[in-house]
């Protein structure tokens, strides 16, 4: 049944203010924001609106309040831009499965491009990333963050600001499962094996072969998410048939 359609909010137009801000560089990340005292004064808003306004800046990883220390900006002017977008184009029910068969769709194609814009500066610093998650996964460490670095760049590297938005908001988005499903240690080898077939072949400047490493990555990386998904699913059955017999 249609509704009648609200007004603004007086805190979503705070939001838009400060968003703005980060965008153009103005609020850099690490900036500490006025505190609520202040900011209710220059919007002639209540506290309890500018706090509103603060939680949903929160919710879209653009600041963070630290207790007894103040709001402070924790988002670069280029993931301002993101991570809204990750936020209106996919919802966290969204099935894992159907955002990482995008990425098939989108990488190998990031992957070609940045073959054929590399730079010498950007291959040192793409090698600079696969050692240091080298040392993470020879280490026993998670290696999330490092993984998600190496597709990063290579967006960057294929020079489309509109593929990278759209790389990082899908990064972002599986970064939330990724440590349930994916972090095992044959992910880890298998994500790292594919990483240096991408690169030499990126190195190469040869972009089918590019296109072609990165597309047999996210299969082998896919593969892995399957089974473990399957085997956390039987685990979940089993428990809940076990439960089900305990209680009859």
């Amino acid at each position: 049944m249609l509704k009648a359609v609200r007004k603004k909010r007086a805190y979503e137009d705070i939001v838009i203010q400060i968003r703005h801000l980060i965008e153009k560089g103005r609020l850099k990340r690490g900036d500490q924001l006025p505190t609520e005292r202040e900011l209710s004064e220059t919007f002639k808003v209540s506290r309890a609106t500018v706090r509103e306004a603060i939680f949903s800046l929160e919710t879209m990883k653009l600041v963070q309040r630290r207790q007894g220390n103040g709001t402070y900006v924790i988002a670069s002017s280029e993931e301002a831009l993101v991570y809204p977008l990750a936020a209106s184009l996919f919802h966290e029910k969204d099935d894992i499965i159907h955002i990482f068969s995008l990425r098939k769709i989108i990488e190998p194609e990031v992957a070609q491009v940045a073959s054929e814009n590399r730079t010498p500066e950007e291959i040192e610093e793409l090698e600079e990333i696969l050692r240091k998650q080298e040392k993470e996964v020879a280490d026993g460490l998670s290696a999330v963050q490092t993984d998600a670095d190496f597709h990063h760049f290579l967006a960057r590297m294929a020079k489309n600001s509109v593929l990278e938005r759209l790389l990082l908001a899908l990064i972002d988005l599986l970064g939330k499962t990724r440590e349930k499903y994916l972090q095992t240690e044959e992910r880890k080898q298998k994500s790292l094996q594919g990483h240096h077939k991408v690169l030499a072949a990126i190195k190469s400047g040869n972009g089918p072969a590019a296109r072609q490493a990165m597309r047999r990555h996210l299969e082998d990386v896919e593969d892995i998410l399957f089974k473990k998904r399957k085997e956390v699913g039987k685990g979940l059955g089993s428990q809940a048939k076990h439960s089900f017999q305990d209680r009859v």
